[in-house]
């Protein structure tokens, strides 16, 4: 083997094993990316439930006008109005669990058929 032949063999080895590198530290990123993304929608579900509670507590009778859950429902519905510019975000998996939903009830569907 000359010299060249060397070199070559040498950096097609670093590149090789650069690119699993940087292939595996991609996926574990993507990994994290979607695993944030979940929990973020959560989030925003519980936030979202949250609000509409305690919106169903201040309209009742016994607590209608009670400064204190007026303002505890502004500050609710100001936090899902700042969960919300995260959208973008944890629609990454909706959308993925909405396809999967639709997949399933064609399969329940087929087999209650049947």
């Amino acid at each position: 083997m000359s010299r060249l032949e060397i070199i070559l063999s040498a950096m097609l080895t670093l590149s090789v094993i650069f690119n699993i590198g940087i292939f595996i530290y991609a996926r574990a990123a993507v990994v994290r990316l979607l695993s944030v993304s979940e929990e973020l929608g959560d989030l925003q579900q519980m936030v979202d439930s949250f609000t509409e509670h305690l919106d169903t507590i201040y309209n009742l009778e016994m607590f209608y006008g009670d400064q204190t859950l007026q303002s505890l429902v502004k500050h609710a519905k100001s936090l899902d109005e700042q969960l919300e510019t995260f959208e973008y975000i944890y629609s990454l998996t909706e959308e993925e669990s909405t396809e999967e939903l639709t997949e399933e009830e064609l399969l329940n569907d087929l087999t209650t058929t049947d």
